[in-house]
Protein backbone atom coordinates (compact mmCIF):
# COMPACT_ATOMS: atom_id res chain seq x y z
CA UNK A 1 0.00 0.00 0.00
CA UNK A 2 2.88 2.39 0.82
CA UNK A 3 4.38 1.72 -2.60
CA UNK A 4 1.05 2.57 -4.23
CA UNK A 5 0.82 5.83 -2.33
CA UNK A 6 4.43 6.73 -3.19
CA UNK A 7 3.80 5.89 -6.83
CA UNK A 8 0.67 8.02 -6.83
CA UNK A 9 2.55 10.98 -5.43
CA UNK A 10 5.26 10.45 -8.04
CA UNK A 11 2.57 10.50 -10.73
CA UNK A 12 1.62 13.93 -9.45
CA UNK A 13 5.13 15.05 -10.43
CA UNK A 14 3.99 15.21 -14.03
CA UNK A 15 1.25 17.64 -13.04
CA UNK A 16 3.63 19.67 -10.90
CA UNK A 17 5.34 21.65 -13.66
CA UNK A 18 2.79 24.42 -13.14
CA UNK A 19 4.04 24.81 -9.58
CA UNK A 20 7.78 24.76 -10.26
CA UNK A 21 9.57 28.04 -10.92
CA UNK A 22 10.32 28.15 -14.62
CA UNK A 23 7.40 25.78 -15.31
CA UNK A 24 4.09 26.86 -16.78
CA UNK A 25 3.84 29.60 -14.13
CA UNK A 26 6.82 31.25 -12.45
CA UNK A 27 5.53 31.76 -8.93
CA UNK A 28 8.20 34.35 -8.12
CA UNK A 29 6.50 36.83 -10.46
CA UNK A 30 2.95 36.47 -9.14
CA UNK A 31 1.20 37.94 -6.11
CA UNK A 32 -0.09 35.97 -3.14
CA UNK A 33 -3.71 35.43 -2.21
CA UNK A 34 -3.86 37.62 0.93
CA UNK A 35 -6.81 36.03 2.71
CA UNK A 36 -6.97 32.30 3.50
CA UNK A 37 -10.31 30.61 3.01
CA UNK A 38 -11.61 28.79 6.07
CA UNK A 39 -14.50 26.77 4.67
CA UNK A 40 -14.76 24.65 7.80
CA UNK A 41 -14.93 27.51 10.30
CA UNK A 42 -12.41 25.66 12.47
CA UNK A 43 -9.59 28.17 12.19
CA UNK A 44 -7.32 25.70 10.42
CA UNK A 45 -4.38 26.84 8.33
CA UNK A 46 -5.37 25.10 5.12
CA UNK A 47 -6.78 26.89 2.14
CA UNK A 48 -8.65 25.89 -0.92
CA UNK A 49 -6.24 25.02 -3.69
CA UNK A 50 -5.47 28.38 -5.39
CA UNK A 51 -4.83 28.87 -9.05
CA UNK A 52 -1.09 28.61 -9.80
CA UNK A 53 -0.82 32.32 -10.56
CA UNK A 54 -1.76 33.16 -6.94
CA UNK A 55 1.04 31.17 -5.32
CA UNK A 56 3.59 33.04 -3.23
CA UNK A 57 6.78 31.06 -2.80
CA UNK A 58 9.77 31.10 -0.57
CA UNK A 59 12.01 33.35 1.26
CA UNK A 60 14.79 32.03 3.47
CA UNK A 61 17.83 33.11 5.36
CA UNK A 62 21.17 32.58 3.67
CA UNK A 63 22.86 29.29 4.32
CA UNK A 64 22.67 25.62 3.64
CA UNK A 65 20.98 22.68 5.24
CA UNK A 66 22.75 19.33 5.00
CA UNK A 67 20.83 16.10 5.48
CA UNK A 68 22.65 12.80 6.00
CA UNK A 69 21.48 9.75 4.04
CA UNK A 70 19.64 7.36 6.36
CA UNK A 71 20.39 3.65 6.54
CA UNK A 72 17.49 2.91 4.18
CA UNK A 73 19.08 5.14 1.50
CA UNK A 74 16.57 7.99 1.85
CA UNK A 75 16.89 11.50 3.25
CA UNK A 76 14.67 12.66 6.11
CA UNK A 77 14.10 15.99 7.82
CA UNK A 78 11.85 17.52 10.43
CA UNK A 79 10.09 20.66 9.21
CA UNK A 80 7.55 22.96 10.77
CA UNK A 81 4.12 22.97 9.13
CA UNK A 82 1.79 25.57 10.61
CA UNK A 83 3.88 25.57 13.82
CA UNK A 84 3.82 21.76 14.18
CA UNK A 85 6.96 19.64 13.76
CA UNK A 86 6.45 17.01 11.04
CA UNK A 87 8.92 14.24 10.10
CA UNK A 88 9.33 14.07 6.30
CA UNK A 89 10.92 11.80 3.76
CA UNK A 90 12.52 14.13 1.18
CA UNK A 91 11.01 13.07 -2.16
CA UNK A 92 12.41 15.00 -5.11
CA UNK A 93 10.13 12.99 -7.42
CA UNK A 94 6.91 14.08 -5.72
CA UNK A 95 5.34 17.19 -7.21
CA UNK A 96 3.71 18.32 -3.98
CA UNK A 97 4.06 17.96 -0.24
CA UNK A 98 2.03 14.94 0.92
CA UNK A 99 0.94 14.69 4.55
CA UNK A 100 -0.25 11.57 6.31
CA UNK A 101 -3.62 11.91 7.98
CA UNK A 102 -1.99 11.88 11.43
CA UNK A 103 0.54 14.57 10.49
CA UNK A 104 -2.18 16.73 8.92
CA UNK A 105 -4.23 16.53 12.12
CA UNK A 106 -1.11 17.37 14.17
CA UNK A 107 -0.69 20.50 12.01
CA UNK A 108 -4.27 21.53 12.79
CA UNK A 109 -5.70 20.64 9.39
CA UNK A 110 -9.25 19.34 9.20
CA UNK A 111 -11.21 17.63 6.47
CA UNK A 112 -14.34 15.57 6.15
CA UNK A 113 -15.06 12.42 4.21
CA UNK A 114 -16.82 14.60 1.63
CA UNK A 115 -13.51 16.41 0.94
CA UNK A 116 -11.68 13.21 -0.06
CA UNK A 117 -11.33 12.72 -3.80
CA UNK A 118 -9.22 10.59 -6.13
CA UNK A 119 -5.96 12.54 -6.48
CA UNK A 120 -3.79 10.05 -8.37
CA UNK A 121 -3.62 6.52 -9.66
CA UNK A 122 -1.22 4.02 -8.12
CA UNK A 123 -0.29 0.47 -9.02
CA UNK A 124 -3.19 -0.87 -6.95
CA UNK A 125 -5.75 1.68 -8.12
CA UNK A 126 -6.82 5.21 -7.24
CA UNK A 127 -5.25 7.08 -4.35
CA UNK A 128 -7.64 9.24 -2.37
CA UNK A 129 -6.85 12.46 -0.59
CA UNK A 130 -7.51 16.15 -0.12
CA UNK A 131 -5.74 18.87 -2.12
CA UNK A 132 -5.01 22.08 -0.23
CA UNK A 133 -2.50 24.87 0.28
CA UNK A 134 -0.39 25.06 3.42
CA UNK A 135 0.15 28.55 4.76
CA UNK A 136 3.73 27.94 5.87
CA UNK A 137 6.56 25.38 5.90
CA UNK A 138 9.94 26.01 7.51
CA UNK A 139 13.05 23.83 7.47
CA UNK A 140 16.17 25.27 9.17
CA UNK A 141 15.41 28.81 8.06
CA UNK A 142 14.20 27.86 4.57
CA UNK A 143 10.73 29.40 4.65
CA UNK A 144 7.92 28.92 2.14
CA UNK A 145 4.37 30.26 2.11
CA UNK A 146 1.29 29.06 0.23
CA UNK A 147 2.68 25.60 -0.50
CA UNK A 148 0.60 23.17 -2.58
CA UNK A 149 -0.03 19.95 -0.69
CA UNK A 150 -2.22 16.91 -0.37
CA UNK A 151 -3.44 14.99 2.63
CA UNK A 152 -3.45 11.22 2.17
CA UNK A 153 -5.62 10.08 5.11
CA UNK A 154 -4.81 6.38 4.66
CA UNK A 155 -2.00 4.37 3.09
CA UNK A 156 0.93 6.78 3.45
CA UNK A 157 3.34 5.85 6.26
CA UNK A 158 5.56 8.95 6.19
CA UNK A 159 4.81 12.47 5.01
CA UNK A 160 6.68 13.48 1.83
CA UNK A 161 8.45 16.79 1.27
CA UNK A 162 7.94 17.25 -2.47
CA UNK A 163 8.71 19.81 -5.15
CA UNK A 164 6.03 22.31 -4.14
CA UNK A 165 8.38 23.07 -1.25
CA UNK A 166 11.78 21.88 -2.54
CA UNK A 167 11.55 24.00 -5.70
CA UNK A 168 11.61 27.10 -3.51
CA UNK A 169 15.15 26.25 -2.38
CA UNK A 170 17.98 26.66 -4.85
CA UNK A 171 19.94 24.55 -5.31
CA UNK A 172 18.97 21.11 -4.05
CA UNK A 173 21.75 18.62 -4.70
CA UNK A 174 23.07 15.27 -3.53
CA UNK A 175 26.77 14.97 -2.76
CA UNK A 176 27.93 11.51 -1.74
CA UNK A 177 25.77 10.56 1.26
CA UNK A 178 24.27 13.97 1.97
CA UNK A 179 21.58 16.17 0.48
CA UNK A 180 22.40 19.87 0.44
CA UNK A 181 19.56 22.40 0.41
CA UNK A 182 20.42 26.00 -0.48
CA UNK A 183 23.71 27.82 -0.87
Amino acid sequence: MREAALLAVAVLAFVGSAFVPGGAFDAATHSADPEPADKTGTGNFAREQPKPETLDYASWVAGTTELARAGDGHFYADAMVNNSRIHFLIDTGASVVALTGADARAAGLHWSAADIRPIARGASGPVFGVALTLDHISLNGHEANNVSAIIVPEGLDTSLLGQSYLSTIQPVRIEDDKMVLGE
